[in-house]
């Protein structure tokens, strides 16, 4: 059995083929996924998608490249995070890929949004779900200025050089990998899972985005990540079924999901 850690079903070219997508995933033995909030405004229906089907989760927060959206405070965050079926709050983080012109000094909003978001997990005792690209020295140090250790959670997609996912790692949190693994000019993630604990190991598919081989290019799904398990267990030498083991039992224990389903 499979868990995809990170995809974004309420994005209306996955919405609206949901009950294709999720009878893809019973076939394909992916037995749960965690839709990602993005935006404030998007909640509501990330939420209703975990609400009416079992095999699904919600996270809520505001992704660090959306800008002039409405900015949550730690009190809603952690209302929210409090409601049924919601497992950790993000995506947030820090992007520094587009700054059109800007400097880094010029991004204090998003660091301020990250502050946030760490202070709500912090209190509702609920992981993090973290976007780092381009900021990655920001993106620990706000972690510990902040007390991050404490939240836990999960740097997802995970693009970064070695020695930030072994810091990531010791301060508690999980690597995830995205189909970008089985990409062929992705050797450096393949030597990096050869490197990281196997209890510090999940996988995603970031749908609809980033579809792994052999369907790079195409619209993504979660019905794709065993896809991104055989990559991943390619590089560190298991049988599939073994790392799927051992991804499945991380995601649980990191999102506190129950072993069986309902």
């Amino acid at each position: 059995m499979f868990i995809d850690s990170h995809c974004h079903l309420s994005f209306p070219e996955l919405r609206e083929r949901l009950p294709d997508i999720l009878a893809a995933m019973r076939a394909a033995q992916v037995e749960q996924a965690i839709c990602i909030c993005t935006q404030m405004e998007e909640f509501e229906t990330v939420h209703a998608l975990a609400v009416a089907h079992p095999q699904l989760w919600a996270t809520v927060g505001v992704h660090p490249d959306t800008e002039d959206m409405r900015e949550p405070d730690v009190a809603e965050l952690v209302r929210l995070a409090g409601l049924p079926r919601v497992v950790a709050i993000g995506e947030t983080g820090l992007d520094y890929y587009r700054l059109n012109g800007r400097s880094v000094a010029d991004m204090e909003w998003q660091r301020e949004r990250f502050r946030t978001h760490i202070r709500a997990a912090r209190q509702a005792r609920k992981p993090l779900v973290i976007h780092t690209r381009a900021s990655a020295a920001d993106t620990l140090r706000v972690l510990d200025e902040e007390g991050g250790e404490q939240a836990g959670g999960v740097f997802h997609c995970f693009t970064e050089t070695a020695e930030v996912a072994l810091a990531a790692v010791e301060r508690g949190y999980y690597i995830s990998f995205s189909g970008i693994v089985s990409f062929k000019n992705a050797q450096d993630l393949r030597d990096l899972a050869r490197l990281l604990p196997l209890d510090r190991i999940l996988i995603e598919t970031d749908s609809p985005y980033l579809a792994p081989v052999p369907f790079r290019g195409k619209t993504n799904s979660p019905a794709y990540v065993p896809h991104v398990a055989q990559a991943v267990a390619d590089a560190v030498g298991l049988p599939v079924a073994e790392l799927a083991a051992h991804t499945t039992a991380n995601t649980r224990r990191l999102f506190a999901l129950p072993e069986a389903l309902p």
